[in-house]
């Protein structure tokens, strides 16, 4: 069994971006998106501007934007990093209820890759009751290196959504 992290937040954060669970370089190193080909910090730090003065000065400006990163999955089995591996029988997900209700300000949910969207939408969701029903959700392509369908530009320019103001 592998456990995720808490999440990267601040209460008045008003973006949540999820992922599915962290993959084997994130986890040896405890940093969301480690592994050296993932494209999330490149893309976050080119949108929002971030120094890439290292991981946790990356997190402060993220936190600073009012955007917070956590993944559906509190733990699961699987045996690579690839979410198709991931043993559904041994599903724990995290405790969305209570990080609503210390971030009432959410109002957009971005998924990052369509194994986090559906996730939440089958694991989470049915038992949230009336609390997200502001929540605007939207899948963005995966920034995983296993996704390469798009390039890094491609992949920017989706995530690029994550600037506007306008909930969809």
């Amino acid at each position: 069994m592998i456990e995720g992290f808490p999440p990267i937040s601040r209460p008045d954060a008003n973006v949540l971006i999820l992922g599915s669970m962290p993959g084997r370089e994130s986890l040896v190193q405890h940093r969301y998106y480690a592994h050296p080909r993932n494209g999330f910090w490149p893309i976050v730090s080119e949108l929002f501007k971030l120094t890439g003065e290292g991981y946790e000065q990356n997190v402060k400006q993220l936190i600073q934007n009012r955007v917070a990163v956590w993944d559906v999955l509190k733990a699961c089995c699987r045996p690579s990093s690839l979410d198709s591996d991931i043993d559904a029988r041994s599903i724990v997900t995290n405790d969305f209820q209570t990080f609503y209700n210390n971030h009432p300000g959410i109002r957009r949910i971005f998924f990052n890759g369509a194994s986090a969207e559906s996730m939440y939408l089958k694991k989470v969701l049915p038992g949230l009751g009336k609390t997200p029903a502001a929540i605007s959700l939207q899948r963005l392509p995966s920034t995983s290196p296993a996704h390469a369908a798009l390039n890094l530009a491609q992949k920017t320019a989706a995530w690029s959504v994550l600037l506007s103001k306008d909930v969809e």
